[in-house]
């Protein structure tokens, strides 16, 4: 049986936000904040299901803020896996969502400025 290819959801969405992040392989605590609804596990699983992202999860316990324990989940694909997105088409991908960031922050900033 052939296994789908992951493909890339649309860069300005919040799939596209979260997909980013995972493939530049930066620390998820540092991304932009998620708007809307939706949250980061179903997104995930959308980036699973319906993207054929083989992203990996593991969950630890940690303390929050106020002291009481808890567990916190980690998201990640594995380097092989960013290394064959990255040449399959997610380095055009990657400008892409840079460049329509970039363009919604100079339309945002005239907006403020007018």
């Amino acid at each position: 049986m052939k296994t789908k290819q992951p493909t890339f959801p649309g860069a300005m969405t919040a799939r596209g936000a979260v997909l980013a992040v995972l493939l530049s392989n930066e620390d998820q605590a540092g991304a932009d904040p998620l708007q809307g609804r939706v949250s980061l596990a179903a997104i995930v699983r959308q980036l699973k299901r319906k993207y054929n992202w083989p992203i990996e999860s593991g969950s630890y316990p940690a303390n929050a803020g106020d002291g009481r324990a808890t567990w916190v989940t980690v998201y990640s694909l594995a380097p092989e896996v960013i290394a064959a997105a990255m040449e399959a088409g997610g380095h055009d991908w990657m400008e892409s969502r840079r460049v329509a960031k970039a363009a919604k922050r100079r339309a945002l900033s005239k907006i403020r400025h007018d």
